[in-house]
């Protein structure tokens, strides 16, 4: 019996050790690559560009944040505003802003009770009106962090990248939901970044993504993918980017900030839509990133099961030791990198529990499908 138990925590320990070489793995070459990356100088030949931003009801946020992106310090680009549906002020905020600032433009979409859509249609709106070949993308409730933005997100493109992937975070607020929605958004942006760093991008965020035109149009727009409710950005990206063709901006001035939720179930809702399109990955992209959560719960689990038995505890203490410092030190310099303070001390607290939440509210997807046609 003592045999069968010995040989059952010896393999124990063997996918403990298994899975915490494919963390280190995942934070010493995707998420380090982040801190390691060094971005060029911006360029002084500046493109025109247009800036698009779908709104539904989004008034209040149009009257604070709208400004800053507007008052960009670039020579020639437009601002579309896709007032889709809004049954608020939007048209009457938008109205006074077009007298004060002449390259603000403005596309309606008016409701049709016969005619339901999601937000990519009016994204394509917005992309059909652009008059310009590099499209530069934000939310309603985002605001750029300096006036640099335009610049910085925009500086990449040539004649070979057509997508270029910025940081999208949350603004700091009191309270723990939302330090963990900034270590999420911080957590799933090491990612992304990451991989499109070392070429092999799968996904950006509408708060910050830029890409050209021409490539929209090329590859059919949202194409096989227009029938889900999320995936304007990130399913695009997936489509069409490639290790050659895509580029990452991340400097301090180039991020946006947007307006966190505030209740534990709109959050959750919101995470719904996003994880909606996971499942139209390609392959590879979805084995690394089930490969990390499903390793990492079953390194926590292994560690618990070993130390409960007390075996080949010092070897086991060292492995948890080596896996917990490299994180630290990774995660300390890209929080400094992407300017998220305040995260480190929640760090292994998120780290255990963030896979089961996110399996949860997947698992929880799976079972419902309502939400069918909700717009954002």
């Amino acid at each position: 019996m003592a045999d069968h138990k010995n040989t059952l925590l010896l393999v124990i320990f063997c996918i403990f050790s298994s899975t915490a070489v494919v963390q280190l793995f995942y934070y010493l070459f995707f998420y380090l690559s982040v801190y390691l990356k060094r971005l060029p100088e911006t360029k002084r030949t500046r493109e025109p560009v247009s800036i698009i931003i779908c709104a539904r009801n989004e008034a209040e946020n149009l009257w604070n944040f709208l400004p800053t992106v507007l008052e960009q310090d670039y020579p020639d680009y437009e601002v579309i505003v896709v007032n889709d549906c809004s049954e608020d002020n939007s048209y009457e905020i938008l109205g006074k802003y077009l007298t004060q600032y002449p390259h603000l433009r403005i596309s309606t979409v008016n409701k049709d009770p016969k005619f339901t859509h999601n937000k990519k249609f009016a994204q394509f709106i917005g992309i059909k009106a652009a008059k310009n070949e590099i499209l530069l993308f934000t939310d309603a409730d985002c605001q750029p962090e300096s006036d640099k933005w335009l610049e910085g997100m925009t500086s990449h493109f040539d004649e070979k990248i057509n997508f270029v992937l910025g940081y999208g975070g949350y603004l700091r607020e009191n309270g723990l939901l939302n330090k963990y929605i900034r270590y999420d958004s911080m957590t799933i942006a090491m990612q992304y970044l990451g991989m499109a760093i070392l070429g092999l991008p799968y996904m950006g965020v509408g708060r910050n993504l830029a890409y050209k035109r021409s490539v929209f149009f090329m590859n059919k727009g949202f194409g096989s993918h227009n029938h889900v409710i999320s995936g304007d950005d990130d399913l695009l990206v997936n489509t069409i980017a490639t290790g050659k063709n895509t580029s990452v901006e991340f400097r301090m001035g180039t991020h946006t900030r947007s307006i966190p939720c505030s209740d534990i179930n709109e959050w959750i809702n919101q995470k719904k839509r996003h994880l909606t399109t996971a499942p139209y990955y390609k392959f590879r992209d979805k084995f690394l990133l089930i490969a990390e959560p499903l390793t990492r719960m079953l390194f926590y689990t292994s560690f618990i099961a070993l130390l409960s038995f007390i075996f080949l505890w010092p070897w086991v203490l060292a492995v948890f030791g080596l896996r917990l410092i490299t994180q630290i030190i990774v995660f300390t310099l890209v929080q400094k990198k992407l300017n998220e303070p305040g995260l480190l001390a929640y760090l292994l607290f998120f780290d255990i529990f963030s896979p089961v939440i996110n399996s949860v509210i997947f698992l929880s997807n799976i079972r419902s499908i309502s939400g069918k046609n909700k717009w954002k």
